[in-house]
């Protein structure tokens, strides 16, 4: 997983549209990349309307936001438009950029483990280095945990 004093990989993703989303055009301002498991799902709906919700203090604090899951362009783009979300969401099929960040890890629920994606925020500085690393995020106070930093 990428840790504090690493740069931004470098990586391309198409957007909920179907726009490409390229990390060489993200240097410039702070940025929040955050991984979440699946589009639609209760906990995942949660932590991206906290953030969707508080978008406008994460803004004025000067971060762009981006999130990523390997859900297809189609799932991103319903979840987008049925919540009205002010940031892009990359539909990550390939889990290119999932695992340049190294969040595709082993995952046990209820005594079951499989391979996922491990909800994780990564906060980069306007170089392109990674300032901070949040592994548990809160759902509910996903914001908050950014702007506590």
């Amino acid at each position: 997983m990428l840790k504090v004093g690493d740069k931004l990989p470098q990586f391309e993703g198409t957007n909920q549209n179907g726009e490409t989303i390229s990390s060489s055009n993200l240097i410039g301002k702070k940025l929040v990349v955050f991984f979440y498991p699946q589009a639609n799902t209760p906990t995942c709906t949660v932590e991206a309307c906290n953030l969707s919700d508080n978008y406008s203090k994460l803004e004025k604090a000067g971060y762009q936001l981006l999130g990523v899951s390997g859900d297809s362009v189609k799932k991103q783009k319903n979840f987008h438009s049925k919540f009205a979300f002010p940031y892009d969401l990359i539909a990550d099929e390939n889990r290119d950029i999932i695992e340049k960040f190294g969040v595709w890890q082993e995952k046990k629920t209820f005594g079951k483990t499989y391979m996922g994606i491990v909800r994780t925020t990564f906060i980069f500085d306007e170089k392109g280095e990674c300032t901070r690393v949040i592994e548990k995020v809160t759902s509910k106070t996903a914001a908050e945990q950014i702007l506590e930093g």
